[in-house]
């Protein structure tokens, strides 16, 4: 604003001061035409008395100086630059002329045609200063000063108030940081632009941010608990050894060292299953991919339910259901929920396999006591210890369902208990291949 009122208050001045020249130069004229008629009546004095004026000189036809005032007795032709030859009139701004040394004077020449020829009259007053007068700066100098004022004013409320959403943001930023109240941003409710649009975004981001570390603190949780329950499982077969070997040893000739060696190595056989389930775990938690192969998951079951087992299996598969996977982790599921319908059925399991719109499903079914609806996602939790029917203990590492879930949602499908009749029914659901899908 102040440099706007500068260049703006030159042009003012500029224009001001023109229109001030023009009107001392018409006062000067009209000041002037008394000469003028002196010389018309041929009454002309060689001394002129114009006080109001700087001075007058009066040129005759041959150029000779024959009146002036007196400041200006005696002196020779002070300008020759005007009249213009095709102008009867004229003024112009001059400076340093011979009697004004230093100074502009406003000069002004009328003609007066006479019988022996053309007189020239000249007339000089002091030129209008750049600034006009004292009061026109004042006045250019107190507004200008009263324009940047309220441009000050406003400006700084106007960003003052624009600023105020952004000050409460980063207010916000740093409670968060300090480590308070909930992660969210203030949103200004009255404003449409990039402000309310940062606060949002803002809020979008540390709403992900606080999602990431709420599952953060869960799975760090859910670690804690795991880490614990396999140092008891882990810890469970060593103590057993440990306690079997000193204990033969306390009495080798008492000792049958073969029924000891065969305790020991059931116990070996309960650690390396459990550490085999823990490596398998690790490595599908860290998204280990598999082959991937078209499996044919009646040909699947029907090669792992042909191996002997304690409990009658009965299957029922449709053919061509086709998944695309790996066939080793399809087998290891499968397996897995064998093993655990096994240990828990009475006399028989059912598996089955057939088609479901664009699913394949797999259903393994034993007759056991079934487990109650608000234990179902608990079993596919690792290390689960539920009652004593279905308990770990029974033979199981307390990780064959965790894996089994896990290498189902590795092949973008779902493993689930659905409600039955008697018994547990595992359900598992994995995408058709497109070309058996489009196919059936």
């Amino acid at each position: 604003m102040l440099l706007l009122n500068i260049v703006v208050s030159a042009f003012v001045l500029y224009g001001i001061r023109s229109q001030a020249a023009q009107a001392r130069a018409h006062e000067v004229s009209s000041k002037t035409l008394r000469v003028l008629l002196m010389v018309k009546r041929g009454e002309l004095p060689s001394k002129l008395n114009l006080p109001e004026l700087d001075g007058v000189q009066v040129v005759d036809p041959s150029g000779r100086v024959v009146a002036s005032t007196p400041n200006l007795d005696g002196s020779s032709r002070q300008t020759a630059q005007i009249p213009s030859k095709d102008r009867a009139n004229d003024d112009e701004e001059i400076c340093d002329l011979p009697a004004f040394p230093g100074r502009c004077e406003i000069v002004v020449a009328l003609r007066a045609y006479q019988p022996e020829g053309e007189w020239i009259i000249y007339a000089f007053n002091e030129s209008v200063p750049w600034y006009v007068s004292p009061q026109v700066i004042l006045f250019q100098v107190c507004v200008t000063g009263l324009l940047v004022t309220l441009t000050w004013f406003g400006v700084s409320r106007i960003v003052a108030r624009t600023l105020a959403p952004v000050n409460s943001i980063t207010r916000r930023l740093g409670e968060i940081t300090a480590g308070g109240g909930k992660m969210r941003l203030p949103v200004p409710e009255n404003l449409d632009d990039e402000i309310k649009t940062l606060a949002e975004t803002g809020n979008q981001m540390l709403e992900r941010l606080e999602t990431a570390m709420e599952q953060q603190a869960v799975a760090m949780e859910q670690q804690r608990r795991f880490a614990g329950d396999a140092s008891h499982d882990l810890r469970s077969p060593i103590t057993a050894m440990r306690t079997q070997v000193e204990d033969a040893m306390l009495h080798p000739d008492d000792t049958d060292w073969a029924e000891v060696c065969d305790e020991v190595l059931a116990s070996l056989d309960r650690l390396q299953a459990i550490v085999t389930d823990l490596l398998a775990l690790t490595r599908l938690d860290a998204g280990a991919s598999g082959r991937n192969e078209a499996v044919e998951l009646g040909g699947l079951v029907a090669a792992e339910t042909a191996r002997p087992r304690s409990k009658r299996v009965v299957t029922s598969l449709a053919r061509g259901v086709i998944v695309t996977g790996d066939r080793l982790q399809l087998a290891r599921l499968l397996t897995n929920l064998l093993d655990n319908a096994e240990r828990h059925a009475e006399t028989y399991i059912v598996v089955s396999v057939r088609r479901e719109g664009d699913d394949a499903v797999m259903e393994v079914l034993d007759d056991g006591a079934g487990i109650a609806p608000e234990q179902r996602e608990i079993v596919f939790q690792r290390f689960t210890r539920l009652d004593a029917s279905r308990s770990r203990d029974a033979g199981g590492t307390g990780l064959g369902l965790a894996i089994a879930r896990e290498i189902a949602r590795a092949h973008s499908g779902t493993l689930a208990l659905e409600d039955s009749d008697s018994g547990a029914r595992f359900v598992l659901r994995l995408p058709l291949q497109p070309e058996s899908s489009m196919s059936s």
